[in-house]
């Protein structure tokens, strides 16, 4: 009996130790060692969302700041590697809708983007997609009454908007894990 427990007692620290595989993404960069300071210059904007690519890349470089242990400059000249990247469509889709007015509570947010990622040394890219798909879904503030008005997108997006500041984090947080475990 106590043979039979020691046993199960020795598989359990065994399995526990040799862990399961996974781990928290965002934490385990496959880049090369060389690369210690990484240049992340502004983003290129090829929508009509004002001001968006500053937000994206303000919240890209604050992840790369928080979650890993790179500098972090925004000239390319400076950087063992430079991350570039260019906005190419965000689209605004009404989920929710409130029964007594109709109008739109929230919304789905899709942001399709270029993402490279090059060594400056060697200018290997390290990573490269040009569907770089980042979706969720948030709450809106705005009283839009008709998403298929223009003007719908534009206030989701105020500058000031806290959506647009959760979008940008959480965007920001995928493409990062994203470049550094190089999926």
């Amino acid at each position: 009996m106590m043979s039979k427990r020691s046993c199960s007692a020795a598989l359990a620290l065994v399995a526990m130790l040799s862990g399961c595989g996974y781990h928290v993404a965002g934490h385990n960069s496959t880049l090369p060692k060389a690369i210690h300071v990484v240049a992340i210059p502004a983003l290129e904007n090829k929508t009509t969302s004002y001001r968006l690519e500053q937000k994206l890349t303000a919240a890209t470089v604050h992840e790369f700041l928080a979650k890993t242990k790179y500098r972090v400059v925004s000239n390319p000249d400076e950087g063992d590697a430079v991350l570039r990247g260019k906005v190419l469509t965000v689209e605004l889709a009404p989920l929710l809708f409130d029964t007594a007015t109709g109008r739109a509570t929230t919304m789905l947010v899709t942001v399709k983007c270029e993402v490279t990622f090059t060594e400056t040394a060697t200018q290997k890219v390290l990573y490269h997609t040009d569907n770089f798909v980042f979706r969720n879904q948030y709450e809106i503030a705005v009283n839009a009454s008709d998403v298929t008005d223009p003007n719908t997108l534009r206030n989701f997006f105020e500058e000031q908007d806290p959506a647009l500041d959760r979008l940008a984090q959480d965007f920001a947080a995928r493409l990062v894990a994203a470049v550094i475990e190089n999926y």
